[in-house]
């Protein structure tokens, strides 16, 4: 199976042109084959693409903009919905691709809900968060300690140092 991305190589948008380079580095870098298919350059693609992105998702103006992503010929989706996914983990989902070995695949609501009760249940979760505090992980909430636990510790000069 090959993704086809439908970009606008000489796009004026720079609009476009980053969420088309967002879409292609994350592929890259999840290491999906990707096949990039210019529609300013080829009227062919330009006609394929617009023919094939389902009328529910075409915009009020009916022209679909790049980039656009297909898995062979069924549809994925535009940039927001592949944003959507990448937020959610849930990217080879969105292109139809099973995760790769060893990858953790994103889990259904029911198993997310439980998951958190679960921490509820051991108490890692039944600190209540200061008034302009956010909620963090406990890898950043580790962080934060260190850093306040330096910048309160008093500062010590090299004098200071070989003095002792």
């Amino acid at each position: 199976m090959v993704i086809k991305v439908f970009l606008a190589s000489s796009s004026g948008s720079t609009a476009i042109k980053k969420k088309q380079q967002d879409v292609l580095g994350f592929l890259e870098a999840l290491k999906v084959d990707y096949a990039p298919l210019d529609i300013a350059c080829n009227e062919d693609n330009r006609m394929w693409m617009r023919e094939n992105v389902p009328v529910e998702k075409k915009p009020t103006n009916g022209i679909p903009l790049p980039p656009q992503i297909f898995n062979e010929e069924s549809y994925c989706g535009d940039y927001e919905t592949f944003f959507d996914a990448k937020e959610d983990n849930a990217v080879f989902a969105f292109l139809g691709l099973p995760p790769p070995p060893g990858s953790k695949a994103p889990m259904k609501q029911e198993e997310a809900q439980e998951e958190v009760e679960d921490e509820e249940a051991k108490g890692e979760d039944d600190q209540p968060v200061s008034e302009g505090e956010e909620d963090l992980g406990s890898e950043e909430e580790e962080e934060l300690r260190q850093l306040e636990e330096e910048e309160e510790a008093p500062e010590v000069t090299e004098q200071e140092e070989e003095d002792e």
